[in-house]
């Protein structure tokens, strides 16, 4: 296994260079057209490119977390410890800060603005409550059958759910704490984002549960149903 550095500089990397990729589009969308739908497109496949680019080359190093709702997964799952998980997600909190930052830099826009783009309602929680189940379930469903597909049905999981989510599926506290401070196409009003934390994390939770139930290997049900 890697050594922890190296994983944790995996994390910080992968997940700043999501959220260059989820700012930078957004800020060059908006420059290039006025329709919201094309700016949400533009905005949407270079988001999932990505995912695919970032898994498949960082996947080996660290897993490729990039968020601290699956990052939780794993480790109640037992396939992280506790204090590696807690310094996954110290990690990808500054790394998607780096990112917002870069992404700035490279617009000549101010390094750090706060959002004043509001994200709220029980629409948009019960949004992403789904877009981060969905983005888990995938994630378990992947390695339980198809683990060499992982970057493509990840990638194709959240271009898919920019578009069928309210909230445009951000699906990743990390990320969310990120785009606060971008003013931008992109960004979240920083008082928006517990609440889209809180919707995340139970939607991870609620995957993992059901995965544990559904994507079971028959074999250790059988020797369950048959325990004293």
């Amino acid at each position: 296994m890697t050594d922890l550095r190296r994983r944790l500089a995996a994390e910080a990397l992968g997940t700043a260079m999501l959220v260059a990729t989820v700012v930078g589009s957004g800020i060059m969308a908006s420059r290039l057209t006025g329709d919201a739908a094309l700016s949400l497109l533009a905005n949407t496949m270079p988001t999932g490119a990505m995912l695919v680019v970032l898994i498949a080359t960082l996947g080996p190093v660290s897993g490729a977390h990039f968020n601290p709702a699956v990052t939780l997964v794993f480790a109640l799952r037992r396939e992280i410890d506790w204090f590696a998980a807690l310094a996954y997600v110290a990690m990808q909190v500054l790394g998607g800060l780096v990112g917002t930052l870069v992404a700035h830099a490279m617009f000549e826009l101010p390094l750090l603005e706060i959002s004043a783009t509001v994200r709220s309602g029980h629409g948009q929680w019960l949004a992403e409550l789904v877009a981060t189940f969905g983005l888990v379930f995938t994630v378990l469903a992947g390695l339980r059958f198809r683990d060499d597909a992982i970057p493509w049905l990840v990638g194709l999981y959240i271009t898919a759910a920019y578009w069928f989510t309210a909230s445009t599926s951000f699906a990743n506290p990390a990320v969310a704490i990120a785009r606060a401070f971008s003013n931008t196409f992109a960004g979240i009003r920083p008082s928006d984002v517990p609440a889209f934390i809180a919707a995340e994390l139970a939607g991870a939770l609620l995957a993992l549960s059901l995965a544990g139930w559904l994507l079971a290997d028959p074999r250790t049900l059988t020797r369950m149903k048959a325990a004293p």
